[in-house]
């Protein structure tokens, strides 16, 4: 597979001198830091101006922008559960059970989406609460203190026990222990960068945490989304991939190289005739011919075969 050779924009260079692009990225903007490269709508904008209310404990305004970001990308877990903190923080209890019901279904193992969930559950008098109660200690006892999640599963089934014994809940922006959300474009593009470089190294796994920070940051950006998808991908997990590259392509039906990526995951299940559709949006979008299409095409012309690119 071919290493892409664009460069990093100067203020992503900065923090990653020299890192080329994982391969078949492309355009769409994947070349650029994602502080600087944005759709034509870009809900990524609406996720930065729910983050700020958010912070300023300004929760009708968050949950407004980010109920537009989940109708955008229904798909997107994180703008699900940050909606729910937004209703949370406004004692919307109803609005935070139905926002934190989709986060957890669209990420079953997110500890934050079960906290909210078991929280809005009990200020509901809900007797599920203890379902997401059980399911936090289940995860803290097999965790057994060792693993990176243990003082969020601790934290997190503090908050639902409290939640359930009828104790005040403290207001979101104030529970947080998540510090990118708040953290600013420069970390954003710092963690973009590393995840690039850990994808060319064949590092899915530490990518993939990488691109969650980025992601945290800019919320549902197309080229963030786009790698997720490729990582995923990679670490075999086809139907997750594809989710990724949905989304992707939901907010940017031109990203070259989420057009790219998502052909040859069809060309890797078989679908020829799914592949080809790609390539033709490609080749409309690419007027004058473009890396991607080109990728494309040699991955349906040799099903995807390395030896013979």
């Amino acid at each position: 597979m071919r290493t892409m050779a664009a460069v990093i924009t100067a203020g992503l260079m900065a923090a990653a001198a020299g890192q080329a692009l994982a391969s078949g990225g492309g355009g769409g903007g994947m070349g650029m830091a994602p502080s600087m490269s944005a759709p034509a709508y870009d809900p990524a904008a609406d996720y930065a101006t729910g983050v700020s209310a958010l912070k300023a404990g300004q929760y009708r305004d968050a949950s407004r922008a980010l109920k537009r970001v989940t109708g955008a990308v229904p798909s997107n877990a994180e703008a699900w559960r940050l909606l729910g903190e937004a209703f949370a923080g406004d004692n919307d209890w109803k609005g935070s059970r139905k926002a934190y019901e989709h986060a957890v279904k669209l990420s079953p193992d997110d500890v934050g989406a079960h906290a909210g969930l078991g929280t809005a559950l009990a200020r509901l008098k809900d007797p599920k609460a203890q379902g997401e109660l059980d399911w936090l200690n289940a995860k803290a006892q097999a965790c057994a203190g060792a693993c990176a999640d243990a003082p969020a599963l601790k934290a997190a089934a503090d908050q639902v026990q409290g939640a359930i014994s009828g104790a005040e809940a403290p207001k979101p922006s104030a529970q947080r222990d998540e510090p990118m959300i708040f953290a600013g474009a420069a970390a954003g593009d710092a963690a973009y960068s590393t995840a690039v470089r850990l994808i060319n190294q064949h590092r899915y796994d530490a990518a993939l945490a990488s691109l969650r920070d980025a992601q945290a940051v800019f919320g549902p950006h197309p080229d963030i989304l786009t790698y997720q998808g490729y990582a995923w991908r990679k670490k075999g997990d086809w139907d997750r991939a594809e989710t990724y590259y949905r989304q992707a392509l939901a907010i940017a039906p031109n990203h070259r190289g989420a057009n790219e990526y998502y052909g040859e995951l069809k060309v890797e299940r078989g679908d020829l005739a799914g592949a080809k559709l790609m390539l033709a949006r490609l080749e409309t979008a690419c007027a004058y011919g473009c890396a991607e299409a080109e990728e494309l095409r040699a991955w349906i012309d040799h099903r995807g075969d390395p030896q013979q690119r």
